[in-house]
């Protein structure tokens, strides 16, 4: 045999030998990490839970039990509104549990559960992750079953974690952990960038999902978000001691104008902005040195300091620079309930709850009603506050009874109703439930807006015995095209009398149908105008409050 061919088959033996070593050392590694993964299952799940709260549906989220004593780390779609709460451990045992308080920024709520003895899970150190290293979140099924997903950290923030990792309902509160089986973070839910929140229905629970989600709506990068076990453990500490976090509060509106630059456009009174003497257009080029580069950076700016701060503003006041010194106050709690409530509607039912597909307007008809003579439309927050509702929401006029009691007080269309007898009214059966429990004759007090100007008249309530009003859950056009159908009825019945009575009418008619043509076009043209500050209302409506 030759020296070639010897060689030959000696590199041959060589490459066979580390082809099997290598595959051996794969499934040994394989192996290794299988039974890594049962292991911290079997350490992890007994401090994970199920919550639920209970007030006309049921919410459902994880938690993880993170301190002795039996409190309990979860989302703050969890929260205080008249909610029954209750955990379900990992032995299938139900437990009650009081709210505790909840974070604005991180949407973090903790609760405290009767059974104290419940095993809080060991933490590890948020701060030593990487990007690429293996994490594991351990949760709880739909079916109320253990649920065990594994992936990588894809980056790492100060005040985030992004994991590329699949995310199941109601995994939103489930413990992100590491090889050891120690808590690196708390799972917010399915990551997408100023994506809104989406939830799946299953029976008759609402499954919040933290941030993002639905099986059907959810993206399809995988990606998802956690908070870090620091930041975590630091929130959970303040709820205990003060029941709440303390966030720091501007007290503006603010909203991205064309140019792209971060604009005021609303100022609460009393507020730190306010007494700042701040103003409505100044436009935010600086916060603390830092560029102000979108209402999100400014919002987290300011929320993660502590209220009382002082903090230096550069603003820009009609192409003049200027300096503006700001103490900050505390974010109330009024508005986290607020903005947890616009961001996720479907967990936060009005009272009572309104049958699916009704129109949010007076009855139809009546036998016997009570009215004022207007026709109204339920204003969203946006809206309102374009309107100039300074709280809450409002009630906008857009038609009024010829005569009726409304137009002789002073009510004109495009006033907004804030207020009647003294009380908030956003809705219109709010409205009707007052005016329908006086009695004929007695009047109202009305509180208005007009020009974003408070006003306030008293309108004498009337009563029929029939009635209708127009449905205005439509929109103006639609208004206008039933108007224009009413018309061509009403006249096809005048001709046929004009036919019937002979000439002596000819003259009227003639009137009449001046008159219906120049009613008709005045509708036609204010609905118009109405539509376009509509349209233009919602191109400001993406407002962030600080």
């Amino acid at each position: 045999m030759s020296i070639k061919l010897k060689a030959i088959l000696v590199l041959l033996l060589f490459l066979f030998l580390i082809f099997f070593s290598l595959k051996a050392e794969a499934l040994t590694v394989s192996g290794s990490l299988d039974k890594e993964i049962k292991d911290i299952y079997k350490s992890v799940y007994p401090s994970v839970v199920k919550v639920e709260a209970r007030n006309r549906t049921k919410k459902v989220a994880t938690g993880v039990v993170i301190d002795k004593g039996g409190y309990i780390v979860t989302t703050a779609l969890i929260s205080p509104h008249q909610e029954k709460i209750s955990v379900i451990t990992s032995a299938k045992k139900r437990v009650e549990a009081k709210f505790l308080g909840m974070d604005a920024l991180t949407h973090l709520a903790l609760i405290k559960a009767e059974d104290k003895n419940l095993p809080p899970l060991n933490t590890g150190k948020s701060e030593k992750l990487l990007p690429g290293d293996w994490i594991g979140v351990v949760s709880i099924s739909p079916e109320s079953t253990p649920a065990v997903t594994q992936g990588i950290v894809s980056s790492v923030a100060k005040d985030k974690l992004r994991l590329n990792i699949w995310v199941m309902p109601g995994s939103s509160g489930s413990p992100v952990v590491d090889r050891q089986g120690k808590m690196v973070g708390l799972l917010r839910g399915i990551y997408a960038e100023d994506k809104p929140v989406v939830f799946e229905f299953r029976e008759q629970e609402l499954v919040g999902s933290g941030y993002v989600f639905s099986r059907a709506e959810a993206p399809s990068s995988g990606m998802a978000l956690a908070v870090p076990v620091d930041i975590v453990k630091s929130i959970c500490e303040e709820i205990k001691k003060k029941g709440k976090v303390e966030r720091g509060w501007l007290g503006v509106s603010i909203a991205e104008n064309e140019e792209g630059k971060v604009e005021i456009v609303n100022i609460e009174k009393d507020s730190p902005a306010e007494l700042a003497k701040l103003r409505r257009g100044d436009i935010i080029l600086e916060f603390e040195g830092k560029k102000v580069t979108s209402t999100q950076m400014l919002a987290s700016e300011i929320r993660h300091r502590k209220p009382g701060s002082n903090v230096n503003l550069k603003i820009d006041r009609q192409g003049q620079i200027e300096e503006v010194k700001v103490r900050l106050g505390e974010y109330p709690e009024s508005e986290i309930k607020k903005e947890l409530q616009l961001k996720f509607p479907q967990l936060f039912p009005a009272k009572p709850p309104l049958p699916p597909q009704r129109p949010l307007v007076f009855p139809r008809t009546w036998e016997t009603r009570k009215y004022i003579g207007v026709y109204l439309q339920e204003l969203n927050k946006e809206l309102s506050q374009y309107f100039g509702v300074k709280e809450g929401r409002g009630l906008l006029i857009s038609k009024i009874t010829e005569g009726g009691p409304a137009q002789k007080a002073g009510l004109k269309v495009g006033d907004v109703i804030i207020r009647a007898d003294g009380k908030r009214v956003e809705s219109v059966r709010q409205l009707s439930g007052l005016i329908q429990d006086k009695e004929k004759g007695e009047k109202i007090k009305i509180e208005f807006l007009r020009n974003k100007k408070v006003h306030t008249v008293e309108v004498e309530i009337e009563k029929e015995e029939r009635g209708s009003y127009y449905d205005f859950s439509k929109n103006w056009e639609d208004y206008v095209e039933n108007w224009e159908k009413y018309r061509g009825n009403f006249q096809e019945d005048l001709k046929k009398w004009q036919e019937r009575y002979g000439e002596e009418y000819k003259n009227s008619l003639k009137k009449l149908n001046k008159e219906l043509k120049k009613i008709s076009e005045e509708i036609a043209k204010k609905s118009q105008e109405a539509v376009k500050k509509l349209k233009s209302a919602l191109k400001k409506a993406k407002e962030v409050k600080v």
